[in-house]
């Protein structure tokens, strides 16, 4: 079982179609994927929101030192990551809770110092194994249907940020209302999308289709590719690429 040290704060969302309170006090200038790219982070790779890393760590020692020099860090900047521990590995993201949730220039200076700790600490990146699963729900009525996911999902009706519904402490996926008209049942409303490090995404495209998968869209690749199981469901590949 994972060890968990996630902060205890509101996940915010990439898009903005709902209002949000009090987080519009002030505007953030957020980086694009271009900037971010830009930016050399060899360890990190941006997903749907946050930067991501993933460190093999020798032991669960060496592990709790890279986070307690990581601790340190943090603190001082005031800027926390969220920190995933579990066997053989490490995965850090990195992103800003403010007017939503992006990434800018304090993830990309704090992203930088994390790699110098990891360097320090003889912690191998592992930056094409990131990943994170976003559950899509295509909805015409997501007021109405939002504060039912939301108290399912995390205990409170009220952890719904722009048209997203996201448990502060991490425990389950983020859940996506993807607009939509009003159709008949049993049309699917429900599919997965998997972020995916933009290096390894074709190939796990192939491998899904030599495993009895089929693509069934890749006009928006490489920001999307839509794939089905041999019945028919269907579930995204994402990247960040293409999405500025």
């Amino acid at each position: 079982m994972g060890l968990y040290f996630q902060r205890l704060t509101s996940s915010m969302r990439r898009r903005a179609s709902a209002v949000s309170p009090s987080w519009h006090s002030r505007a953030v200038e957020r980086l694009s994927n271009q900037q971010i790219l830009d930016a050399g982070l060899a360890d990190w790779r941006k997903l749907a929101q946050a930067l991501h890393a993933r460190y093999s760590i020798p032991d669960y020692i060496v592990a709790a030192a890279f986070v307690a020099a990581m601790a340190q860090i943090a603190e001082a900047d005031g800027h926390h990551p969220d920190v995933k521990l579990a066997h053989r590995v490490i995965d850090v993201s990195l992103c800003t809770h403010e007017d939503g949730l992006w990434v800018t220039q304090k993830d990309i200076d704090m992203a930088r110092k994390i790699s110098e700790i990891a360097r320090q600490n003889g912690l191998e990146p592992e930056p094409t194994a990131v990943t994170q699963l976003e559950i899509a729900l295509d909805t015409a009525h997501e007021d109405s249907i939002a504060p039912f996911w939301s108290l399912l999902l995390t205990g409170s009706p009220d952890n719904k940020t722009y048209d997203s519904i996201f448990d502060p402490t991490g425990r389950v996926p983020g859940l996506w209302f993807q607009g939509t008209e009003d159709h008949e049942t049993p049309r699917q409303r429900w599919h997965f999308d998997l972020w995916l490090a933009p290096d390894v995404a074709s190939e796990r495209i192939a491998a899904a289709v030599a495993a009895g998968g089929s693509i069934v869209d890749d006009s928006a690749a490489p920001s999307f590719t839509v794939l089905a199981d041999p019945d028919g469901n269907r579930a995204c590949i994402c990247t960040s690429l293409e999405r500025d």
